[in-house]
């Protein structure tokens, strides 16, 4: 196991980092920073929105190594180091990247303001499946993943109602590094922190689609259930037509959940 190197996409306005508050937001498996887009474009005149890659997904490198998803997140705020460093952020990320969210609030919660955990669950899937799918893309490639991705990504509908952004989302997994995607399939593997909820301090928001077969609103239910239990905040919300890509999918509803969760809790 290896700590990866993630790389960043400035998403609001070129502008001195600092003068706003810093959100910083992660993706999904196979997607890439596009999944933030147009979310991001409605926050970025209120944060400073940085968006990473997943190894061997966008812009970021791919690795030789493979990792687990606290060294995900550790990346995440070595990322954040390289930008500004020792600061206080927002977070929210989908699915992996809400998975890496959880573990910031475990592992460097002293770091975040706040931490919105969307279309994700502390333990996502089973270990076999993620297994079998890792060896099935590093044999294949990431291309044989579309089809069923397209399925389990989107609500009903929503690819004919916005083909631009279904179609880019794709693409960015067609183009994913199949050995990138394979360790990320074998981080979600071991992936499973649901004793350590309790420990998570930080406001915690939970964003489910109702729509979303991967990780349904009971998973948000249960995520909030368990920092509740610690003693810590969370909420959960569940956005109806909403599969497993909610920033794409729904980005002024997530955008205004977002917003008004962060002034809630530091700005």
């Amino acid at each position: 196991m290896a700590k990866p190197t993630v790389k960043a996409v400035l998403l609001s306005p070129q502008r001195e980092l600092g003068a706003k508050p810093l959100l910083v937001v992660g993706p999904s498996l196979g997607t890439s920073t596009i999944l933030w887009t147009y979310a991001a474009a409605l926050l970025g005149d209120d944060y400073d929105v940085i968006g990473w890659d997943l190894p061997g997904h966008g812009i970021s490198p791919t690795t030789t190594e493979g990792f687990d998803v606290a060294e995900l997140a550790d990346a995440v705020v070595d990322l954040v180091d390289s930008v500004s460093p020792g600061a206080r952020f927002h977070y929210a990320g989908v699915s992996l990247g809400g998975a890496t969210g959880l573990q910031l609030g475990i592992k460097h919660g002293d770091r975040l303001r706040s931490l919105s955990v969307q279309c994700s669950g502390a333990k996502l899937g089973t270990p076999e499946g993620w297994l079998e799918r890792a060896e099935t893309v590093r044999t294949l490639g990431t291309p044989v993943m579309i089809q069923g991705s397209a399925e389990r990504w989107f609500g009903p509908g929503f690819m004919d109602r916005q083909p631009e952004i279904s179609s880019r989302l794709l693409h960015a997994l067609r183009d994913a590094d199949r050995f990138g995607y394979s360790f990320c399939c074998e981080a979600l593997a071991g992936f499973d922190v649901r004793e350590q909820l309790g420990s998570i301090t930080v406001p915690t928001q939970l964003i489910a689609g109702a729509e979303d077969t991967v990780a349904p609103p009971t998973m948000a239910e249960s995520v909030a259930a368990g920092i509740k239990a610690g003693g810590g905040m969370a909420e959960a919300i569940a956005l109806d037509g909403v599969g497993h890509l909610a920033p794409a999918e729904a980005p002024a509803a997530v955008a205004d959940l977002m917003r008004t969760f962060m002034k809630e809790n530091g700005l």
